[in-house]
């Protein structure tokens, strides 16, 4: 309960959580299924909570999902958090391309490709990439 109430954590990342502090991982995992039975914990809370984070931070689809399959959140439980945000992708990538390297247009096919990758990185598909130019 003490890292439910600092923040939300899926599942596995809670279980994993607390066997690194010395649970036993069997005991961990009941524990945290009673939370889920009792709507304490919620993979779908967090990962809508996740989502409005990393949108904030300027985060991607792409990136998004990775991060939360790599803390045990499933596909349909993504999809649904990300689908909820509705954010405006093409104009998130272009804000974040500005904020990076300004409002000129990239001088070669050099710069453009920096910016590029960098978007790609943040996590932007492809046409998210390329409405940002």
């Amino acid at each position: 309960m003490d890292f439910l109430a600092r923040r939300e954590y899926g599942q596995t990342e809670l279980v994993r959580k607390l066997a690194d502090k010395g649970f036993d991982h069997d005991v961990a995992a009941r524990a945290v299924n009673q939370l889920a039975a009792e709507g304490l914990q919620s993979d779908q809370r967090f990962a809508e909570s996740f989502v409005q984070s990393r949108i904030n931070q300027g985060k991607g689809p792409v990136r998004i999902r990775l991060d939360l399959g790599q803390r045990g959140i499933s596909d349909s439980t993504i999809e649904i958090a990300i689908e909820e945000a509705d954010p405006d992708w093409r104009a998130l990538a272009r804000e974040q391309r500005r904020k990076k390297f300004g409002n000129a247009a990239p001088a070669d096919f050099k710069d453009k490709a920096r910016q590029m990758r960098f978007l790609q990185y943040r996590g932007f598909e492809q046409d998210h990439i390329q409405s940002a130019f």
